[in-house]
């Protein structure tokens, strides 16, 4: 058994690389109120959101998590590949959950990667509470940013929130689209909803440029982002560098994240940050329309006017026509030396096409979303743990889900997909409902390369774009319409492919990829940590040959 450090010094091997060591309490606290009602807001060490994870690259990253809630509890690091290492993920498919009273260490490398991220809790629907946060992956020194130093950076972080308790919310999902009650940034509430509830405000200094890091860390609305009076320069999204765009507005879907840089430009007053819902229509003193304030140093001038004007939320052409012009910066490095455009997918020869429907069914009486007409039903048993040590049996059987068809009727379904390890796959999202989808896969990142309306076919390949598609690890899905993806399942663990929309994750839109090398070179893929977790049929005694679990991580 190879000791922890002894891997993360294999995969930072050639590479300056620090020791991020952090103790989390997580808790459940009645005093914060952002909307003032009584729905608890979970925190960490007493911040609602949570604290930022400032990393470089290859940095390693170990969190100390004190659960202090009534009820198990995991976190996931939304973007952060976890290369090699699907032991650290953090979703039912991969980790027992921390129980309450206790305490577990995660332990990974923001290994190959720069980039804006987030991390929530994945199970119990307790992200609907909070519990999220910032994640920051910094180019190392010696790798050049492809735009100059900005003054200073901000994480703006955009959730929806409910005045119901989240697990009351949970017990009672049914079939209706349920609305959130207001969209809070960084946990505050909109400018001007109430006198005794402060909003969000950045300050600038006239004539300098900034980075906004802004994240979709709600449960199911995707916004449209715009600043009053300033443009925006798009560089980054999910750990790639964009050509760089002026925009307007930006479209931000659930699970996303972006960086856009702004330039103090105007006259020295206060300005509108404003987030409004797509496919909803708000107006602008709705608590759905998140709003804080642009503060110019030495302003004397309180925000005024009407809000900013973005686009029609009806629009899906504009949503459509901005996200394809969203493209890959191919002469900048990012977490490498060498440029992005190095790794292309013009030329690839692909291994497989797999074809995922989202949709709803009811089975046994019960509303739930359905992948293939498949619900994904959470197994007591990780996937991870029952691959590793029974090679599946009694949790999971290969080849029961379908890849490119449905299944009828709709059925429940423990639903894992074994792909060929470095292998070139095509993923096609289907959206067949007329709400807004968006899909994330852990482990690996999407070579966005396609959206259309209506049924995708083998000919919908002739509108990709395969030259310099951007990489991003959660994509949007329009209503009737598909999106298509390229992806290198070259990082060996079982991964989590899953809708980013909390309802339709909870309730079973969701499966595993299977990406699986026979080698146990340790280079290739981590063995189990010390500190293993063990439930289901394992219980809490480790298998022959398995690392004994270890209290307190």
């Amino acid at each position: 058994m190879w000791p922890i450090l002894a891997i993360f010094a294999v995969l930072a091997a050639g590479t300056r690389a620090d020791i991020i060591d952090l103790r989390w309490v997580v808790a459940s606290d009645d005093t914060i109120q952002p909307a003032s009602v009584d729905q608890p807001v979970i925190t960490i060490n007493g911040k609602f959101p949570g604290p930022l994870i400032n990393a470089t690259t290859n940095d390693i990253v170990k969190v100390n998590v004190f659960n202090n809630l009534d009820e198990a509890f995991l976190f996931t690091w939304n973007g952060i590949q976890q290369r090699l290492n699907s032991w650290q993920d953090g979703v039912s498919g991969t980790n027992c959950a921390i129980p309450p009273g206790t305490n577990w260490t995660y332990a990974f490398v923001a290994k190959d990667q720069i980039g804006t991220f987030s991390y929530f809790p994945s199970i119990n629907y307790q992200k609907l509470a909070g519990g999220f946060g910032a994640i920051r992956v910094n180019n190392r020194i010696v790798i050049a940013v492809p735009f100059p130093k900005p003054t200073a950076e901000f994480d703006l972080l955009i959730s929806d929130w409910f005045s119901s308790d989240y697990r009351v919310l949970r017990s009672t999902l049914g079939a209706a689209t349920e609305i959130p009650d207001m969209i809070l940034m960084n946990g505050k509430a909109p400018f001007g909803y109430s006198t005794s509830k402060p909003s969000e405000s950045f300050e600038v200094t006239k004539g300098n440029t900034y980075r906004f890091r802004v994240s979709n860390v709600g449960s199911m609305l995707s916004f449209n982002f715009r600043i009053q009076n300033h443009q925006m320069v798009l560089v980054e999204t999910e750990g790639s560098y964009t050509n760089q765009i002026t925009l307007d507005s930006l479209d931000v879907h659930v699970g996303q994240s972006y960086s856009v840089l702004v330039t103090a430009d105007q006259d020295v007053s206060d300005y509108y940050i404003v987030a409004s819902p797509k496919l909803l229509n708000t107006s602008d003193n709705s608590p759905l329309v998140a709003k804080g304030v642009l503060h110019y140093t030495n302003s004397g001038s309180p925000v005024s006017g009407p809000l900013p004007i973005g686009p029609d939320p009806w629009d899906i052409e504009f949503s459509v026509n901005q996200a394809r012009s969203i493209k890959w910066n191919l002469t900048a490095g990012a977490a490498r030396p060498n440029p992005q455009g190095t790794f292309n997918v013009s030329n690839v020869t692909l291994s497989e096409t797999i074809i995922l429907h989202g949709s709803e069914a009811n089975i046994d009486g019960m509303y739930r979303h359905v992948v293939n007409n498949v619900s994904y039903l959470t197994p007591e048993t990780p996937l991870k743990l029952a691959d590793y040590y029974v090679n599946g049996s009694g949790v999971y059987r290969l080849g029961d889900f379908p890849i490119q068809s449905i299944k009828d009727p709709a059925t429940f379904g423990v639903s894992v997909v074994n792909a060929a390890h470095k292998g070139w796959h095509e993923l096609v999202f289907q959206n067949d409902l007329t709400m807004m989808d968006s899909w994330h896969l852990d482990g690996s990142g999407f070579y966005v390369v396609g959206f259309g309306d209506g049924e995708w076919t083998s000919s919908s390949r002739s509108t990709y774009n395969l030259y310099d598609p951007v990489v991003r690890s959660t994509v949007q899905v329009y209503p009737g319409g598909w999106t298509a993806v390229y992806v290198f399942l070259d990082n060996p663990g079982m991964w989590n492919l899953r809708s980013q929309h909390l309802k339709k994750w909870y309730l079973g839109q969701e499966l595993y990829i299977r990406v699986h090398d026979d080698d146990p070179n340790p280079a290739k893929e981590n063995p189990p940590p010390e500190n293993l977790l063990l439930c289901g049929m394992f219980g809490t005694i480790a298998p022959t040959g398995a690392p004994a679990p270890q209290p307190g991580g």
